[in-house]
């Protein structure tokens, strides 16, 4: 035996391309066009970087109850760490240890099915039917959790307060996970379920409506119990916590309401006039309550597309995995950079 059969064999979760230049649009990540709000901006300046010599707060104290604050919860029910997939990866840790297969949709966020095989989790993959939807009667079965991203990606659906409500009641023995990673764009929160439901637990992230996917901070809401099961995850696995400066930007940015609303009316105006020119070229596409769309055209291949786009230097994302192979995954970018899309896409169709 070899030591190379001990190395781990997995398949790991696979990003949008990062060209290594800079004079292209960039619409394959979901990343937001405009920058972080100004105070974001100035609490960064006004650091005192003096204060690095020391770790920082390890539960992130302030930044949780800035959160805290803005959702209506207690700061009990806040969890922050360094991304989504942080405060993710720690929920499968913290939360699925029954043996049993947890279950999530067929097209969804593929980090899933990684953390599962990393962390040794069964699952099982149920159907979203040919529109994307989730039917919630699929999950009323014997299960470990349940993982449902509202609005879903790559799909761009998004369901009501009563659909999260029904799976919710059909598994109340096990925890649901609600990611809610591009609700701000339109999207049902689930947050007034949290007073109802001690087994729901809500992730959201810093990087698609506050503009600080740079930053890496996300965070979950859930019952205090679920919270305490966070951090004896994280205090287990992972004993880094959010770093002094992303605190400060991301208390920055949560108290900059008016900012942070003005730039999600701005991604979903350019959204709306985006998803309108695609239809008039043949592209069909569901009502996105998110930062992107997912488009089909009737006639034209996604992968000749996607090359066609690359060779303009404007990167979308295409996947090449069943039922979704010829899609096209379009970030909403600013009104100039869909204005370069629009127009290769004309040119490309004629």
């Amino acid at each position: 035996m070899s030591w190379k059969d001990n190395l781990l064999k997995i398949e790991p979760y696979v990003a949008g391309e990062q060209p290594n230049k800079t004079d292209f649009i960039k619409l394959n990540a979901n990343e937001n066009p405009y920058p972080p709000s100004p105070k974001v901006f100035e609490a960064i300046k006004n650091f005192d970087a003096g204060t690095l010599k020391k770790y920082p707060s390890a539960n992130a104290v302030g930044l949780v109850k800035a959160i805290a604050k803005r959702e209506g919860v207690g700061a009990e029910n806040v969890f922050a760490g360094n991304g989504t997939d942080d405060v993710l990866s720690l929920a499968f840790r913290a939360f699925f240890n029954s043996g049993k297969p947890i279950l999530f949709p067929d097209i969804t966020y593929s980090f899933n099915t990684v953390w599962c095989d990393i962390l040794k989790i069964p699952y099982k993959t149920l159907p979203v039917d040919g529109d994307f939807n989730i039917n919630p009667a699929d999950y009323a079965r014997e299960n470990g959790g349940v993982v449902i991203a509202n609005p879903n990606a790559p799909t761009s659906v998004g369901r009501g307060l009563d659909f999260i409500r029904e799976i919710l009641e059909e598994n109340q023995n096990s925890v649901v996970i609600v990611d809610e990673a591009y609700v701000d764009f339109g999207g049902t929160t689930a947050v007034p379920l949290l007073s109802e439901y001690d087994n729901l637990a809500i992730t959201r992230t810093f990087s698609k409506s506050r503009s600080m996917a740079g930053m890496r901070l996300g965070f979950a809401m859930a019952s205090a119990e679920l919270i305490s099961a966070l951090y004896a995850a994280k205090d287990s696995m992972n004993s880094y916590p959010v770093d002094s400066i992303a605190q400060a930007a991301g208390i920055a940015s949560i108290e900059d309401e008016e900012y942070f609303q003005s730039t999600i009316k701005k991604v979903m105006a350019t959204r709306g006039r985006l998803a309108a020119e695609l239809r008039k070229m043949g592209f069909s596409l569901p009502d996105s309550q998110t930062n992107f769309l997912f488009a089909e055209h009737e006639k034209y291949s996604a992968k000749d597309i996607f090359e066609y786009l690359k060779s303009r230097d404007i990167y979308v994302r295409w996947f090449n995995k069943p039922r979704i192979s010829n899609r096209l995954r379009i970030t909403v970018g600013t009104d100039s950079e869909t204005d370069a899309l629009i127009g290769a896409l004309k040119e490309y169709i004629k």
